[in-house]
């Protein structure tokens, strides 16, 4: 599970690293290009945190596990086109599935 530190807060919002690994490409890019945008989360107490990100503002990823490098190209147009749109790069659908798949994948108890 990885981390976004948004601020100077020390408290994190917890993605699955593999969806963190786009939104951090999307973060990079955005940035590095000059673009602020919103990105909205699901924080640990089921609440919706938006973020407004922007270069003046620090963001610090911290992914737990090594990707092997490889994003989805089609899962990264699509986060590009919702943080290019009014509404704003909203990840809590994603994070959602992403719960939900890591579940099914849990060894069940005998």
């Amino acid at each position: 599970m990885g981390r976004i530190f948004y601020g100077t807060s020390d408290q994190a919002i917890e993605i699955e690293d593999r969806l963190l690994a786009h939104v951090q490409a999307v973060v990079i890019t955005k940035l590095r290009r000059g673009e602020s945008f919103s990105l909205t989360c699901r924080a640990a107490d089921g609440s919706r945190e938006t973020m407004w990100v922007n270069s003046a503002i620090p963001i610090r990823i911290v992914l737990d596990e090594e990707t092997d490098g490889r994003l989805d190209r089609e899962l990264l147009v699509q986060l590009v086109e919702a943080a290019n749109s009014n509404r704003g790069l909203d990840v809590t659908e994603l994070m959602a599935e992403s719960a939900s798949a890591r579940r099914r994948d849990l060894p069940r108890a005998a």
